[in-house]
């Protein structure tokens, strides 16, 4: 670690809070080759698109999550490279495996030296979660595949499982330093933020990701975005100095993380509470999808970017949550197969070409929604046709380049090459990667949406314009 280095990310961290630069850098790891970030006293940093905090308790050093298997050798390099002492304990904030697969280094490197392995702390739920990984393992692949644009991506089976796990609240001392370890449910069941009292520390997890909250993932299970608002409450009161996120730069500064918390759970409040509203009042899931809407100014935070997830989904959500799967349409209650419907509404129109023609004709127009449900009828209706399937190709590429959500952007691109590989008689991994984008996706440089100024982001944290804006 170099003094630059610590100072040039901590003033690039500031430079993001105040809307001067995008998070772009950070998460496509321009920061990761540089060793460990001092933050503050006995604190460090590992900044990666899945971040890693460092304490130095003064016997031995304790992390608060291990990311990715990608970055698990950098993470013990940059450890080693800061000081030869045990790592004696390891936190997982969650199970979601880019934050539990940098631990296998210092398991190696514990049984090469006979020494004790680090002991990993957990909620008692991540080894529900590991099992159910395990256990449905082929259909995380897929959607992975899906949301990242990655078609050779095979989900992990083999998982470091926690030695000590909790319920509600658990304390660990190493050291100088205390590490409370709180339950909260989230983005997860099995969350878990960590407070450092002596250091005034707060380890978030994916509580705080620099994004609006990933409370709604289509593809994803249940998340809990009325806890997760009430968490965010509680840490808000802690009076927290310093901020270390599972993703996004740290935040220093009481009065900062104050608002960054507050306005996140003002986001997930208003979500909730106008949700709950329409569904006391009967409305269908068609209606609160397109009734709830955004309080004014929070989606241009820096903080509150849907650059991973977006409100729409998070409503989604709160429907399965709260109501279950049934939308209050009846037509959908016992459905029809959908290409028995496809073939009887391409029938009416006049054929499928019919269908995709009209399509076309809406995505002219800026009917991207309407598009999308014509030309995927179409499809459905004559899954071979290569013309059908170039409209469709169009249609849900020029989908994914409006969206600014992972993932949206993830499974419109998919379906684009799906059906690409259709007209074009080709198959899906090469249309997925015939740009440069689809190339690095490929390869696996997962990151999340768009963070960069074409997103129409950047009103810096304090709600002032930017300079020259």
């Amino acid at each position: 670690m170099t003094e630059h280095n610590a100072g040039g990310y901590m003033a690039y961290a500031d430079r993001v809070w105040s809307g001067e630069e995008t998070l772009l850098a950070h998460f496509t790891g321009a920061f990761t080759d540089g060793g460990l970030v001092e933050v503050g006293e006995r604190t460090l940093f590992f900044p990666a698109f899945a971040n890693v905090a460092v304490f130095d308790t003064g016997d031995g050093l304790v992390l608060v999550d291990s990311g990715d298997f990608r970055t698990a050798a950098q993470l013990h390099a940059s450890v080693r490279g800061h000081s030869p002492d045990a790592v004696t304990a390891v936190v997982y904030t969650h199970g979601h495996v880019d934050h539990v697969f940098g631990v296998a280094p210092f398991d190696r490197e514990a049984a090469d030296t006979g020494t004790a392995r680090p002991e990993v702390f957990a909620h008692e739920a991540v080894a529900a979660r590991f099992d159910r990984y395990r256990e449905t393992a082929g259909y995380n692949t897929w959607i992975n595949r899906r949301q990242f644009g990655v078609p050779t991506l095979q989900w992990p089976t083999e998982y470091r499982y926690p030695d000590t796990t909790y319920r509600q609240r658990h304390t660990v001392r190493r050291g100088a330093l205390t590490f409370e370890l709180v339950h909260a449910r989230g983005e997860t069941d099995d969350h878990t933020y960590v407070w450092i009292p002596e250091l005034r520390t707060l380890c978030t997890g994916d509580l705080f990701i620099w994004n609006a909250p990933n409370a709604g993932n289509p593809q994803k299970v249940q998340r809990y975005p009325v806890e997760w608002a009430q968490a965010l409450r509680a840490m808000r009161e802690l009076g927290a100095e310093v901020l270390l996120p599972g993703h996004g730069v740290p935040i220093v500064g009481a009065d900062r993380i104050r608002q960054a918390l507050g306005d996140t759970a003002e986001l997930l409040e208003s979500l909730c509470t106008q949700t709950r509203d329409l569904m006391n009042a009967g409305a269908r899931l068609d209606e609160v999808l397109h009734g709830v809407k955004v309080p004014p100014g929070l989606l241009e935070k820096p903080y509150l970017h849907p650059a991973y997830d977006e409100p729409e989904f998070v409503v989604r959500n709160l429907w399965r949550l709260w109501g279950g799967w049934y939308d209050q349409n009846p037509a959908n209650l016992k459905p029809s197969p959908e290409a028995a419907l496809a073939a009887e509404l391409a029938d009416a129109a006049g054929g499928a070409r019919a269908l995709a023609d009209r399509a076309e004709r809406l995505l002219e127009r800026g009917e991207l929604r309407l598009a999308a449900h014509l030309a995927e009828t179409a499809a459905l209706a004559a899954p071979a046709d290569r013309e059908v399937a170039r409209v469709r190709a169009e249609v849900y590429t020029r989908r994914a380049e409006r969206e600014t959500s992972t993932m949206a952007r993830g499974i419109f691109h998919w379906a684009a090459a799906e059906s690409a590989a259709v007209a074009g008689d080709t198959d899906l991994a090469t249309e997925l990667t015939r740009s440069d984008a689809g190339r690095r996706r490929a390869a696996g440089a997962i990151s999340v949406g768009v963070v960069d100024d074409d997103c129409g982001c950047g009103t810096p944290a304090d709600g002032s314009a930017r300079q020259g804006m």
